[in-house]
């Protein structure tokens, strides 16, 4: 059986809205650009996704949760750096008046969008940090701002866990959340958007030991992604340099994923050294010091290790990854198959009555109604029971249950593999039990 990947991002984005993952935002209106919404299947994965970070972070003695605000005190994206220092270069074309980022074209070249010889404007810095009001009143002292991030939200808070929580050096804060960024140049499907979900987890060090635990987290995260199913041979580390190092950072690298569009960053792993606990003392003039009972009382600021994982861009690699057409090209045979793995799998089986009778749909909707209790399934009497195994395999189903015309002789159903599509039959009584072996949740 021959089988190939991904190979246009366009491909995925059809199948995305065919079968409700993700939909354009606004599409009645004519969509809002790199804007996208989340279909019932797509939040299903999503929140599996959500659900298997957050229980690999916060299922250990050592890492707490928190969820903060998105709207902060303004000063805390001035000592951050990203009210002066949080800006792209950007350029215009001066005949079609696309926008570019300055760094990512050739400006000896013909303009990517109308084709014209270069005529750029001069490049010119561009916050990329959404600008709101806060209160009744519209002027510079009500100005507050869309987080750009999430890390400050847990760097601000630092004492209030360490102290509430009683905890001692190392110990990490995790944190969900939506951050926001006026790209330039969005794009990618959501690869690139500029409403975004971070998944990260801050995990405060001595400072001196920051490299023996960013090796300890670049294993732990590396694995947490191959047990997502992601294929090995579509990861990779990306170090950064000297010169690409951010400024708070000592350290830094990313694991990239072979989107349909190219390696692209996932996930970082970066040691933040004692920056931002440094800036936000500075500038709030609070003591944030920890008191290191165990080390003389001494008093000190935590060095950071940071792991900075995009949700969205995790979940595309997800829905990359399991992307497969099967026999392409022969019109017997093809099918699309999303071979998710069954952890993240947004439904993880499907009931369907051979044919739209009562005799048959009554006794297999009890079953689905027992299945549905403990995973989410689907029950399904629309069409041919072929069409629907390929509605499955688009949804990445791994498993179909038909309940036939034998099922009311035998007490038996036939059980289809999504990858093999190899079929078996299995006794009622032993359905759940099967599912779960098979499953491995």
């Amino acid at each position: 059986m021959s089988e190939t990947n991904l190979k246009d991002m366009q491909d995925l984005v059809s199948l995305c809205k065919r079968r409700g993952f993700i939909f354009q935002s606004s599409e009645i209106y004519g969509g809002l650009s790199s804007c996208w919404d989340y279909g019932p299947l797509g939040i299903e994965l999503r929140k599996n996704i959500k659900d298997r970070w957050w229980n690999a972070m916060t299922l250990r003695e050592d890492v707490v949760g928190i969820d903060a605000s998105i709207l902060m005190h303004p000063e805390v994206w001035k000592a951050s750096g990203h009210v002066d220092g949080f800006n792209d270069p950007m350029v215009d074309c001066k005949e079609c008046k696309s926008r570019f980022r300055a760094d990512k074209i050739d400006l000896a070249a013909n303009c990517p969008v109308c084709g014209k010889s270069g005529t750029y404007t001069e490049p010119k810095d561009f916050n990329l940090m959404f600008k709101t009001q806060m209160g009744p009143v519209e002027d510079s002292s009500a100005q507050v701002y869309l987080r750009p991030e999430t890390a400050q939200g847990i760097f601000v808070n630092f004492l209030n866990v360490q102290s509430t929580m009683r905890k001692k050096l190392p110990f990490g804060i995790a944190q969900i959340g939506k951050a926001f960024r006026n790209e330039i140049t969005p794009g990618n499907f959501i690869f690139r958007t500029r409403e975004f979900e971070q998944m990260e987890m801050q995990f405060f060090v001595k400072p001196g030991s920051q490299m023996e635990f960013m090796e300890q987290w670049k294993e732990i995260r590396w694995n947490w992604h191959l047990e997502n199913g992601l294929r090995p041979e579509r990861l990779r580390w990306e170090p950064h340099g000297p010169g690409e190092l951010a400024h708070y950072a000592d350290a830094a690298t990313d694991i990239e994923y072979q989107y349909a569009h190219g390696w692209g960053e996932m996930e970082g792993i970066h040691s933040r050294t004692d920056f931002d606990l440094k800036q936000h003392e500075l500038f709030s003039k609070k003591n944030l010091k920890y008191l290191d009972a165990e080390d003389g009382n001494k008093k000190y600021l935590p060095f950071v290790i940071e792991t900075s994982v995009g949700c969205d861009r995790c979940l595309l690699a997800v829905l990359s990854d399991a992307y497969r057409v099967e026999n392409e090209g022969d019109k017997e045979k093809e099918r699309t198959v999303l071979k998710f793995s069954p952890k993240v799998a947004p439904i993880k089986v499907a009931v369907l009555p051979l044919l739209k009778k009562e005799k048959l749909a009554a006794p297999a909707k009890e079953l689905f109604n027992k299945l549905n209790k403990k995973y989410p399934a689907e029950f399904d009497v629309t069409g041919t029971i072929g069409k629907r195994y390929r509605r499955q395999d688009e949804i990445g189903t791994p498993f179909c249950i038909t309940f036939d015309f034998d099922s009311l002789e035998d007490h038996a159903v036939t059980i289809r593999d999504r990858d093999t599509m190899v079929q078996e039959r299995v006794s009622l009584d032993k359905v759940e039990q099967y599912l779960q072996d098979k499953l491995q949740l």
